[in-house]
């Protein structure tokens, strides 16, 4: 089954976080625990690990660019 993931909130005041690095590409597989990706905010910068196992489908917000709480950053196939 794909899955959107979503950028998440990491505080109270966050509205928006740039996606520093993709540590899994497109085709990667990763297990739970593994790093997925890297953001900044004004106030922290995050590594996200996954909460289960997978493969990185797509990746819609790239290294770089800015994401709003909420918005799907990238797709991922669950298992």
């Amino acid at each position: 089954m794909k899955i959107k993931l979503k950028l998440p909130r990491f505080g109270m005041n966050m509205e928006e976080a740039t996606i520093v690095k993709w540590h899994k590409g497109v085709g990667e597989s990763f297990l739970e625990g593994d790093a997925i990706y890297e953001v900044e905010t004004d106030k922290v910068t995050q590594v996200v690990e996954a909460t289960g196992g997978g493969t990185l489908v797509e990746i819609l917000i790239p290294e770089g660019e800015d994401a709003q709480v909420g918005d799907a950053i990238c797709v991922v196939e669950a298992g």
